[in-house]
């Protein structure tokens, strides 16, 4: 097994951790620079993207002919690590949920009209986007296919679209959508893909549901649909072929959760090791006692796990496996080896850590969701607790699996 970096790879990486590090890091220490909701502000964040643009670091997951660089998710794993080191890395490359899961699915599935209309202006960063799915209870959670509400009922050469959905991530600042809505009550092929604009009327936003945490540019919203119209040409894959369309898309999307969660569990090290090398305390820095020692060591360790685990999913998924149970695995690691790491880091930094003086409070807020996003940490050991049953010892097999 060689775990070498081709060449470009290896180069774009250094080369986006050389920028986080001169041009991006040095932004989070101003609070000029945040937003109402702590995230960047977009004046300045749209600065940033053009350097980041110039450099050749834009849009990595994307195919060059669409202004990308077509790298493969090994590639994406690795230099995406690279750019969350940063709180505000992500955004700066065109590499930020949502619309970086969006932009993968749309460039997977849609027609070529589709793709031109849809799918060129986000990877532009001209507009952003949203996908729409969750839905208050009684209404779709991890369950989509058993429990979606929202209803596309076609009326002509239209679909006409009624229900509710909520923690719309990026809703408010998005103008391109991917709706998901029950078209028929076929327990196999109930639900259908749909694009629609932020113009088109017979939708709203309810709200911006205040969260624990710093929010992605549009927050998490609450929209309500009361006969928006869709034609059908903007309807995304096969009539009925809904879960289908959003499997291909939360594969990809779920493992760059890992890949960017990963560069903030790193960075919260990188500032803990910082503070324990000066800080003394009974005549000693905090870095030689072994408690402390013992403690960074930990999370480390479980960093590295889950960075192996991210990858070899990253593998899987290139080798053209739909690599359920290499990401589910790499879903529960990671977010809680981001939790254990910022938690770790607040300890080894005492009240700093705990003040507005590093950034380690803001990725402890933020971090709590990742055991809850792209299905919960459970939803994902039933899903590994099913390819056991299913494969018993093949379970821990070395290839990519089709699961």
């Amino acid at each position: 097994m060689d775990f070498t970096l081709p060449t470009e790879i290896e180069e774009t990486r250094q080369a986006i951790r050389a920028f986080v590090d001169a041009r991006i890091i040095p932004l989070e220490a101003d609070q000029k620079n945040y937003d109402a909701h702590e995230n960047i502000r977009l004046d300045v964040l749209d600065a940033v993207r053009a350097e980041a643009k110039a450099k050749g670091l834009w849009a990595l997951s994307m195919p060059k002919a669409r202004g990308g660089r077509g790298f493969s998710t090994v590639g994406m794993a690795a230099c995406y690590e690279e750019m969350n080191r940063s709180i505000f890395g992500p955004a700066a490359f065109n590499a930020a949920a949502p619309d970086d899961g969006n932009m993968v699915v749309l460039n997977r599935v849609a027609t070529e009209a589709q793709k031109d209309k849809w799918l060129q202006p986000i990877v532009d960063g001209e507009v952003r986007s949203a996908i729409v799915m969750t839905e208050p209870a009684p209404g779709a959670g991890s369950d989509p296919a058993g429990m979606m509400l929202t209803r596309a009922e076609k009326k002509g050469g239209k679909w006409v679209v009624h229900g509710r959905k909520w923690f719309i991530t990026g809703a408010e600042a998005a103008s391109h959508f991917i709706l998901l809505a029950r078209t028929s009550d076929d327990n196999r092929r109930n639900l259908t893909a749909f694009l629609y604009h932020k113009d088109q009327p017979g939708w709203k936003i309810e709200r911006r549901i205040p969260v624990m945490g710093p929010e992605e540019h549009g927050g998490h919203c609450e929209l309500t649909f009361d006969g928006l119209e869709i034609p059908d040409e903007n309807r995304l894959m096969g009539v009925g072929e809904g879960m289908k369309c959003v499997q291909i898309r939360l594969a990809t999307a779920r493992l760059t959760h890992c890949m960017r969660w990963t560069g903030l569990a790193k960075r919260s090290l990188e500032i803990a090791n910082d503070y324990i090398a000066e800080r003394k305390a009974f005549g000693e820095t905090l870095a030689d006692k072994e408690s402390v020692q013992m403690l960074l060591g930990d999370s480390a360790l479980g960093i590295e796990i889950g960075r192996l685990l991210t990858m070899r999913a990253a593998w899987a998924l290139d080798q053209g496996s739909r690599g359920r149970k290499e990401v589910s695995m790499a879903k529960v690691v990671v977010a809680d080896a981001l939790q254990k790491a910022v938690d770790t880091a607040i300890q080894l930094c005492g009240a700093k850590g705990y003040s507005k003086d590093t950034v380690l409070e803001w990725i402890y807020r933020y971090a709590r969701q990742a055991r809850l996003v792209d299905g919960a940490s459970e939803v994902h050991k039933m899903v590994l607790a099913g390819q056991l049953r299913d494969n018993g010892l093949n379970f821990w097999s070395w290839g990519a699996t089709d699961a």
